[in-house]
């Protein structure tokens, strides 16, 4: 299949103006492993801010985390820093032991290290006064979350995968395929440093990277990748148009919201189709916690069949923070965390 020539740093500028992910004077964190997309995006953003046609005039600062799990991971923070050096970047790194977090909290290292990295961003982002963090997800990054949310069993909203905007975080590359960062790499002799365990088909992400999309590629759909993202921007407008639904039908049957209870009419919950009264429980829950970490879809139910049943004083405890109560025809969402 050949492959079409495009300027990668105007792509890369669509992609900011359409979705609004950088304005001027916008002050961003850049997270930096020195691997090609990282790099890519890093290179890419210098360029735009200082391209006085575009007159974005942004800052940028560069934020790297070395894993120590890795025997070449030092070298890869002195990439990094030489090439901010150079460019007169401003650059912070830290060392973090991310095996032994992974051990203590009993997670994957895949998991501790993403965590551990955003939690360090977001630690720069204060400190330099900054506004947005930019991550260096690109599309094949977005279709292989897709995937891998198929195999967990996903609801709908699993198939949007990668946003390009999520709170602060930012993702100019989302619309980039892979093949095409390393071009632009190679094109522009940057020698990003390699990552050699995404070769290693150890992990969930590297078996779909390495295994599954080349099958499908080569004895299906050789443009999967554009085929699942067609799939994803149609979920991706229709969930919207559902979430401005739930945030009215929300309004209309709240009756009170404070920051330890939410309570909500339960006739005008009950009169909503099934698929309305699910987002409204895990809208109105999100509103409570910030998240709706540990609610699954037994727990939903559990709840709808609850409001259903219309007895008082009955009540649901889906996990030791919150409580689910119907009284007096109403539903009682209560914090019980201490």
């Amino acid at each position: 299949m050949e492959r079409k020539k495009i300027n990668l740093e105007d792509k890369v500028l669509k992609t900011i103006k359409k979705y609004n992910l950088i304005n001027p004077k916008d002050k961003l964190v850049l997270g930096v492993s020195g691997g090609p997309d990282s790099i890519c995006m890093l290179e890419i953003l210098d360029k735009i801010r200082k391209n006085p046609k575009l007159n974005l005039n942004f800052e940028i600062t560069v934020a790297h985390v070395n894993h120590l799990i890795r025997k070449e991971a030092k070298e890869d923070e002195e990439y990094v820093k030489e090439y901010c050096n150079k460019r007169n970047i401003k650059f912070y790194s830290e060392s973090i032991d991310i095996l032994k977090i992974a051990n203590n909290k009993k997670v994957g290292t895949e998991e501790a290290g993403r965590v551990e990295r955003y939690k360090y961003f977001d630690k720069i982002l204060k400190e330099t006064n900054s506004n947005k963090i930019a991550i260096a997800h690109n599309k094949n990054d977005k279709i292989e979350t897709i995937i891998m949310h198929i195999l967990r069993g996903s609801g709908i909203s699993g198939l949007i995968g990668i946003k390009p905007k999520n709170n602060q975080y930012i993702r100019p590359l989302i619309e980039i395929e892979r093949w095409e960062i390393e071009e632009y790499c190679q094109k522009n002799n940057l020698n990003p440093r390699i990552d050699k365990t995404n070769f290693e088909n150890i992990y969930t992400r590297n078996k779909i990277r390495n295994i599954v999309l080349p099958y499908i590629k080569k004895e299906f759909n050789p443009n999967i990748i554009e085929t699942i993202d067609r799939l994803s921007n149609l979920v991706k407008e229709e969930e919207e148009y559902l979430q401005k639904q739930v945030e009215k039908t929300y309004t209309e049957i709240r009756e009170k919201e404070i920051k330890e209870e939410i309570i909500l009419n339960l006739k005008k919950f009950n009169s909503q189709e099934k698929v309305i009264k699910s987002r409204i429980i895990i809208y109105t829950i999100t509103r409570i916690f910030g998240n709706c970490k540990g609610i699954e879809q037994i727990h939903i139910e559990d709840i709808i069949k609850l409001c259903s049943n219309n007895i008082g004083n009955k009540y649901l405890t889906p996990n030791k923070n919150l409580k689910v109560l119907i009284k007096n025809g109403q539903i009682h969402f209560i914090n019980q965390k201490k």
